[in-house]
C-alpha cells in the first residue's frame, strides 16, 4: 500500500512538474531580426523588445540574420521549432515581395503563423549631401544632365526601395545603377560618406540624419506629409504624382505553433503598442501604429495575402526573379 501511495504521488508530482515547465514563456525568447543592425526593422523591435518582456516575463533575445533581402532570416524561423520561442519580424519585403523574387525552399504566406500587425512607415527619398540640387525638380533635372546613372542604394534586391526606385526611373527618365546591401543601414552608411548617390528609405530610419544635415530628403512618397517632419513635402507636391510606397511590418512564428502561444507574444506585442512611451517614440520616427482592433494576426494575414496578389504580377513583369 505504501509503495503505491508513493508511486501515486511521484507520478502526481511528475504530471505538476510537467505542467509548470509548459507555462508559456519559460525561457528566453530569440527575435531573428533579417537586416542588419540599427537598420528600420532592428530599431522596431529593439523599441518594442522592453516592453514585451515586461509582458510576458522573458527577455527577447534580438539575433541579426542578414542576406538575400531577408529570406535567410525568415528562413531560420521557418526551420525552427513550433513553440514560440524563435520569432521572425519582418515587412513587405521579407513576407511578401520575396516569395516572388527567389526561389525559396519555404512558402511566404503558408509556412509561418502570422501574429500581429506592427506600425507602417513610408520612406523618404534621401540623396548626398553634395548634390547641388535643392528640390526634387533640380534633383531630377541635374541627374538628367549629368549623362550618367545614379547610383542608389537598397537593402537587397526586390525590397520596396528598389521597387520605389524601379518607379522613380520609369517616371523620370532618370537611370538608376542600384546597389544591394545586407540592409538600410550600412547603404546610410555609405549615403552619408557620398559613396552612393540615393536612396529611398523608412522615413524613421532617415529622419535623424536629415535632421542633422548628413543627408538631403527631397520627398516622402505618401499622400500627406509626415507629422513627425511636416517640412518635408510628399512626392506628389514635390513633381512626382504617384510615387507612393508603404512598409508595414510584422510578427510571425513557425507553423504549426499553438494558438495560446500566439495569441500571447500578439497580446504582449498590442500592449507595448499601447503603452504612451513607446507610441511616443515610434510617432517622433514617422511610423504609424495601426487602430488596436487591426493590431491582430487575422489582419496581417489578410493584408500579406493582399500584397502579394498587387506586387506579384509587378515583380513577374519586372523579370525579377533571382536564384
Amino acid at each position: 500500500m505504501r509503495l503505491w501511495i508513493a508511486f501515486a504521488c511521484a507520478v502526481a508530482l511528475g504530471f505538476v512538474a510537467g505542467a509548470r515547465a509548459e507555462v508559456y514563456p519559460s525561457r528566453p525568447i530569440t527575435v531573428i531580426v533579417p537586416f542588419a543592425a540599427g537598420g528600420p526593422t532592428d530599431s522596431l523591435m529593439r523599441v518594442l523588445a522592453e516592453p514585451m518582456r515586461a509582458s510576458l516575463g522573458q527577455p527577447l533575445i534580438i539575433e541579426n540574420v542578414t542576406g538575400a533581402t531577408g529570406s535567410i532570416g525568415v528562413a531560420r524561423v521557418v526551420q525552427a521549432a513550433p513553440d514560440g520561442y524563435t520569432v521572425s519580424i519582418g515587412n513587405t519585403a521579407t513576407h511578401v515581395i520575396n516569395g516572388a523574387v527567389f526561389n525559396l525552399k519555404y512558402d511566404v504566406i503558408n509556412d509561418l503563423e502570422p501574429v500581429v500587425l506592427l506600425p507602417r512607415t513610408s520612406f523618404l527619398l534621401d540623396a548626398r549631401t553634395s548634390i547641388p540640387a535643392k528640390t526634387l525638380q533640380e534633383f531630377v533635372a541635374w541627374a538628367k544632365a549629368s549623362g550618367k546613372p545614379l547610383v542608389a542604394g537598397t537593402p537587397g534586391v526586390g525590397s520596396i526601395p528598389h521597387m520605389a526606385g524601379i518607379l522613380f526611373s520609369e517616371l523620370t527618365g532618370v537611370r538608376l545603377s542600384f546597389v544591394p546591401y545586407r540592409g538600410a543601414a550600412p547603404a546610410m552608411q555609405d549615403l552619408i560618406a557620398g559613396q552612393i548617390d540615393m536612396m529611398f528609405d523608412q522615413a524613421w530610419n532617415s529622419l535623424a540624419q536629415v535632421r542633422a544635415g548628413t543627408v538631403r530628403a527631397y520627398a516622402v512618397t505618401a499622400p500627406m506629409r509626415l507629422a513627425s517632419a511636416p517640412d518635408i513635402p510628399t512626392v506628389d507636391e514635390a513633381g512626382l504624382p504617384g510615387l507612393h510606397a508603404t512598409v508595414w511590418n510584422g510578427l510571425w512564428v513557425p507553423k504549426g505553433t499553438p494558438g495560446d502561444v500566439v495569441a500571447k507574444l500578439g497580446a504582449a506585442a498590442t500592449d507595448a503598442l499601447a503603452d504612451p512611451m513607446v507610441r511616443q517614440r515610434l510617432a517622433d520616427l514617422g511610423l504609424e501604429i495601426p487602430p488596436r482592433d487591426q493590431q491582430t494576426a487575422q489582419a496581417l494575414a489578410a493584408l500579406q495575402k493582399a500584397d502579394a496578389a498587387t506586387w506579384w504580377p509587378v515583380i513577374k513583369a519586372a523579370h525579377l526573379k533571382m536564384d
